[in-house]
């Protein structure tokens, strides 16, 4: 069976750890600095096993030692973004957090594969590939799918149609210099600029982009989990069954889209080795415009951090 440790018992963590158990695809190890959190949410989740019938081990830890032969870290740890906040106010407060656990990760799991999810995304990816020092195949972010399918969700929603039908496509960083690409979205095959018109593409665009936003400010005191932690769970089923599924994740760029020594939103193969091959898109002379914005404002905030 393999293994997958979750680094952070808050609500992505959690939720992420439940979907990860319903896949029944691998034994699952839940950290978190406080005590007695992770060790009762565990619990809770494994109690539920027989009821929907995953057979997998589902244990909560403070002890870093736990993680050891992890096929898969995921990394949640971190404060959440509160209203009004921009996602590089986070920066370094988790900047640290993220350190400490690459830190541990070096020690205890050194071969895993690294999911990161905390924010801001494209940041902490960047720092925990260079503090790692892992091949750039290891490590990378969540961000790409998680606002493709967010983009994909507003699309069905105006369209009135099954989800299912729809596949959507976001570049660039994870915030509101995001690149959602209406060439590449269909529904059911179907280009979505020939079954809607330029504002209502605009429309869901612009939805897509504040789509984060929008969940902070209702709740207040909380950011968005329950979609996240369903693309955490897209990608580790993709790894460890080694699919080649080609989705859009924050993967470390050398040269591709122009782009050099920076964590950025773009398609790629993923399978048991983690990002397998980056997919270029052939984009417009707007679409690579936005996209080089979207990566100036990661570079920014690259530029800001001390490792």
């Amino acid at each position: 069976m393999s293994k997958v440790a979750v680094i952070g018992s808050g609500n992505v963590g959690a939720t992420t750890v439940q979907r990860l158990a319903e896949l029944n695809i691998a034994d699952i190890v839940m950290l978190d600095i406080v005590e007695g959190m992770p060790q009762g949410k565990a619990l809770d989740i494994l109690q539920a096993a027989p009821l929907i019938g995953y057979d997998v081990d589902v244990i909560g830890t403070n002890d870093y030692a736990d993680i050891s032969d992890s096929d898969i870290v995921i990394v949640s740890a971190g404060i959440a973004r509160k209203p009004g906040m921009q996602r590089d106010e986070l920066l370094a407060k988790n900047i640290k957090i993220t350190q400490q656990v690459c830190e541990n990760i070096e020690k205890y799991a050194p071969d895993a594969i690294i999911i990161t999810v905390t924010n801001p995304l494209d940041i902490i990816t960047y720092a925990a590939l260079k503090c790692t020092q892992s091949d750039r195949s290891r490590v990378f972010g969540m961000s790409g799918l998680l606002d493709s399918s967010r983009f994909a969700s507003f699309i069905a929603k105006e369209m009135n149609c099954s989800v299912r039908d729809v596949k959507a496509m976001v570049l660039g960083g994870h915030g509101d210099s995001m690149v959602p690409l209406p060439g590449y979205s269909t529904v059911s095959g179907i280009p979505i600029s020939a079954v809607m018109d330029e504002k209502t593409i605009e429309k869901v665009v612009n939805q897509t982009i504040n789509a984060g936003a929008q969940i902070v400010e209702y709740m207040k005191n909380g950011s968005a989990f329950y979609a996240p932690s369903a693309a955490i769970a897209s990608m580790v089923e993709a790894i460890l069954n080694d699919t080649k599924k080609i989705v859009p994740v924050s993967a470390f760029l050398n040269g591709e889209y122009g782009q050099h020594d920076i964590c950025l939103g773009v398609p790629v193969k993923l399978g048991k080795e983690g990002v397998g091959e980056i997919i270029e898109l052939e984009l417009s002379n707007q679409e690579m415009a936005a996209l080089e914005r979207s990566a100036n404002a990661v570079k920014e905030g690259i530029a800001k951090i001390r490792l």
